[in-house]
């Protein structure tokens, strides 16, 4: 995987797929609300209906696992 930290310490962590792709599951994903300047803590149904609501621009690569549709 890779993590970036931005200057004001909001963090990005992705993986790759098998494929080099980068893909997310909701662990990165409250990993990075949480490090927002105004932390974000939502539950993971609400974090799987945010990214379900970003269907067709994100697609579920494999059970919890999130990437950006080609």
């Amino acid at each position: 995987g890779c993590r970036f930290v931005s200057d004001n310490g909001t963090e990005v962590d992705v993986d790759f797929a098998a494929d080099g792709s980068e893909v997310f599951d909701l662990w990165r994903l409250r990993g990075y609300g949480l490090s927002l300047p105004e932390p974000l803590d939502v539950t993971d149904q609400e974090m799987r209906s945010a990214v379900q609501s970003l269907q067709p621009l994100l697609n579920e690569v494999r059970p919890g696992w999130f990437g950006v549709a080609n």
